[in-house]
């Protein structure tokens, strides 16, 4: 059965001119079938180079939203409209509009995981991956970090200089990862390297041997010697790690962090997106305009 669908995508990419690209926190069998997979900011770097009429983002809402702000004359789908991200519901244009009128000389850095209007209203857009070079080349000192305040807090810590204003948002699916829970699988796990995603809690960064991006995940577990490591993200990550590592051990931190709204996108959906060409993302102007200029100048670091 599995089968017959994933040969029905197939044809129906060919068919429709497209590519699928999926997030690391995809199920197996979508990461699978994919193209491409990545972070959010490999993701919004392929799709600036993809020659195909359609794209398939599988991940979440604003995902699909910096890929058509980025490809605008290109149909982007997103096979459930209803994968939204809890964290980027946390912050709103009404609400951002007050704090820079509370902090007017401060600039406006924002998580990627917002929405088109959220970014409209920016300065600059970062990743977990490139926050701290983005920072760092900002000449205000006074920023105003939204919606994630644990990656704010993160990148704040490595710029004593500058001044930071944290919104108090968070991703609920990190927040499953304590410093007791680790404790326990170390004492299992004694040689395992202990590797955290920044949108942690701060007490959970402290004991990290690593802190990185899933897409640095990707590297350190390549680079490393060590054999075996504790990951703290999405679990859907512990896929495509232990399928570019085979050799060695991934234990995830929790066995609750799962994202439920990165399960929604299913095989069945992803035919069913291809066969009806929906559901289609489109940002309106100027919305796309002012949050491309904050795209693009993250993409420019």
């Amino acid at each position: 059965m599995q089968q017959d669908i994933v040969q029905q995508i197939a044809a129906f990419k060919k068919e429709r001119n497209a590519i699928i690209l999926a997030h690391n926190y995809q199920l197996p069998e979508v990461q699978d079938i994919a193209d491409r997979v990545g972070d959010s900011l490999e993701l919004a770097r392929i799709s600036r180079s993809i020659v195909q009429d359609t794209i398939v983002l599988c991940g979440v809402l604003f995902m699909a939203e910096i890929t058509k702000i980025l490809n605008p004359d290109k149909t982007i789908l997103m096979p459930d409209r209803h994968a939204g991200c809890p964290m980027a519901n946390m912050i709103t244009p009404q609400l951002l509009s007050a704090a820079k009128q509370e902090h007017p000389g401060a600039a406006v850095m924002c998580y990627v995981n917002s929405s088109a209007e959220v970014k409209a209203l920016s300065d600059i857009c970062c990743t977990s991956a490139n926050g701290v070079k983005v920072a760092s080349g900002l000449h205000e000192n006074e920023i105003i970090f939204i919606p994630d305040q644990y990656l704010g807090a993160y990148i704040a810590q490595r710029m004593p200089g500058k001044k930071f204003h944290l919104w108090p948002g968070y991703c609920p699916t990190h927040m499953v990862f304590s410093r007791e829970g680790l404790a326990r699988l170390k004492q299992e796990y004694p040689d395992a390297r202990i590797v955290v995603h920044p949108e942690c809690r701060l007490d959970v960064q402290e004991i990290a041997d690593q802190i990185c991006s899933t897409s640095q995940m990707i590297t350190y577990a390549q680079q490393s010697e060590a054999n075996q490591f504790i990951i703290c993200t999405e679990l859907g990550m512990l896929h495509r790690l232990k399928k570019e590592n085979p050799s060695k051990e991934f234990i995830p931190g929790s066995p609750n962090a799962l994202c439920p709204n990165m399960k929604i996108t299913t095989l069945e959906r992803i035919l069913w997106s291809l066969e009806r060409m929906e559901s289609r993302v489109e940002v309106g102007e100027p919305t796309r305009g002012k949050a491309l200029a904050s795209i693009e100048r993250m993409l420019s670091v």
